[in-house]
């Protein structure tokens, strides 16, 4: 069985990657299967397997990390630490994620796609909640996605290709064909948020450096997004005026399906991909 989980790691990417997701599925379907039968709210039973499966997936990976890959610090190799780095980090992309998202309804109220709301006397409890929401949405996707799947594509691919590999696998994963191009930048803006703590971490088995980034630029970016969000959506803080059409502004007033969001997007995947270079060009190794 030793010998068997040893040589997983010197499997191509995506029968790795099939593996431990085939796995994953298999471990969790019990619990999928019995929260559906037992438990009558289905809303409930839906949020309660969510974390069920997330909490297989965590210790699925270090389980996968020791067996497989032989890493002790498979999640300080993923770019989970803890240190005030990646505090400040987290902090950073926390505000630039919110306020940015701020500055597109900004434009667009200046153009006259939006008009502001009153919030309502329930607006500090959403903004509480939408925080929570939005740290524990940011930490398991970036923990999947940033960390996990990142990590065994660059065991096999180039720079270039785990980036759109990544990027991709995250907007599909979403299932929504009108949202796949606004989240292909997003996916793209997260992978040079992590790129920009870049340090070497050793040598895999072909004798060729690696690296880790952080995770926590891209956790806080992440979150900070989908904070913005929530408090405009479930604080109804805007109503559109459909002076353009939807396509414009967000088919079912969700940004991610216009053009305006995917502009957004594009520009903040140029923006952080132009920090992360500056922070590898001034750095040390």
């Amino acid at each position: 069985m030793k010998v068997f989980l040893s040589q997983i790691s010197r499997y191509p990417a995506p029968a790795r990657v099939a593996l431990f997701v085939g796995v994953l599925l298999l471990l969790w379907a019990p619990f999928a299967i019995a929260g559906r039968l037992l438990i009558a709210d289905q809303n409930l039973a839906s949020i309660l397997t969510l974390i069920v499966l997330y909490l297989v997936f965590i210790g699925l990976v270090r389980i996968w990390g020791q067996k497989v890959h032989r890493e002790p610090r498979i999640f300080w190799q993923y770019g989970l630490e803890l240190s005030p780095r990646i505090g400040l980090e987290l902090v950073s992309g926390l505000g630039v994620g919110f306020f940015s998202l701020w500055v597109l309804f900004g434009v667009e109220t200046l153009l006259g796609f939006v008009e502001w709301q009153s919030p309502s006397a329930l607006f500090p409890r959403i903004l509480l909640e939408g925080l929570l929401v939005a740290l524990a949405i940011a930490f398991a996707e970036e923990l999947l996605f940033r960390g996990w799947l990142f990590d065994e594509l660059q065991r096999d691919y180039t720079p270039l290709g785990c980036l759109w590999f990544n990027a991709i696998a995250f907007a599909a994963i979403h299932f929504n064909l009108l949202a796949f191009p606004s989240l292909v930048c997003l996916g793209i803006a997260l992978v040079w948020a992590k790129r920009a703590s870049y340090e070497p971490s050793g040598k895999d088995y072909r004798g060729f450096k690696r690296l880790r980034g952080r995770l926590g630029l891209s956790i806080g970016l992440h979150a900070g997004l989908v904070w913005g969000n929530y408090l405009i959506e479930v604080g109804k803080l805007v109503e559109y005026t459909d002076r353009v059409p939807a396509w414009i502004t967000g088919i079912n007033r969700n940004p991610l399906v216009g053009l305006t969001g995917f502009l957004f997007l594009l520009g903040l995947a140029i923006a952080v991909r132009y920090y992360a270079q500056r922070q590898l060009a001034n750095s040390k190794w």
